[in-house]
């Protein structure tokens, strides 16, 4: 086998680092060398790490991004990946209301606020590289979570528009579209399950390759996004969901049949 070595950003902030996505991408970055500057209410497993800074704090206050901006040098190439998000389940007559503006102040501003602080030193770097972490639920609905689908849709929309917006400055901006994996939000889902292990059952049945993708997988998606080997995509949401949604009903027939 033969390798293909691509380059990472010197220093990357990443959301939501204490579990799930965001905690395997850290994870990633700081073994091939990256400076990791973490943003979490909750510290990662990795915060000993020397590599590692740890700013606490909710992503939807600005203060939160005023302290990451004043961690940035200009002089390295910087990324950003905004991985933090809130997914509660429930049904629109069931749930409380705070559901809906929490799912949208994490999911939407959390972002928002993040490149309002970090894109005018993003702009000064060498290279630099936003990736933001959406879901196919944008873009198709799942039952039981409407808040969450709704405000993954607006970031989505919202990073398409910033990306030609301020595509001349040459910082690469995509979005990275996850479907199940078997990391934070999927498993407090499979958690709310009245049968987890029917649930479980039937997800990985209905995923092409009969598993349910790996979070490690998801997160060398998210790297390459951030490489300068991937300049030549703009505001593109790249679908990580194992062929999920390929097609509207990939079982035609037995396992192992053809049609």
């Amino acid at each position: 086998m033969t390798f293909w070595t691509i380059d990472l950003p010197d220093t990357v902030v990443v959301s939501g680092t204490a579990s799930g996505l965001g905690n395997e991408i850290s994870t990633q970055l700081l073994r091939c060398g990256s400076t990791v500057i973490g943003v979490d209410l909750n510290a990662p497993d990795h915060e000993a790490h020397d590599k590692y800074q740890h700013v606490q704090g909710s992503v939807s206050e600005a203060e939160t991004w005023e302290k990451v901006r004043s961690a940035l040098d200009p002089s390295g190439s910087i990324g950003y990946v905004g991985s933090a998000a809130v997914l509660r389940v429930g049904t629109l007559l069931d749930e409380d209301l705070a559901t809906w503006r929490d799912s949208w102040e994490v999911n939407v501003l959390g972002n928002v606020l993040a490149l309002r602080a970090l894109l005018p030193v993003m702009v000064q770097a060498p290279h630099a590289a936003v990736v933001a972490v959406s879901s196919i639920d944008a873009d198709f609905g799942e039952q039981q979570l409407a808040a969450y689908a709704s405000s993954k849709a607006a970031m989505s929309a919202a990073m398409r528009t910033v990306a030609l917006d301020y595509a001349s400055t040459d910082v690469q901006f995509n979005v990275l579209a996850p479907g199940p994996m078997r990391a934070g939000l999927f498993e407090r889902h499979l958690a709310s399950a009245d049968d987890p292990g029917r649930f479980l059952a039937t997800r990985e049945a209905r995923q092409p390759r009969g598993r349910i993708t790996g979070v490690d997988e998801v997160a060398r998606a998210a790297l390459f996004l951030l490489s300068p080997a991937s300049s030549a995509l703009l505001g593109t949401t790249v679908i990580a969901d194992g062929g999920l949604t390929t097609g509207f009903d990939f079982r035609t027939g037995a396992e192992g049949s053809s049609a």
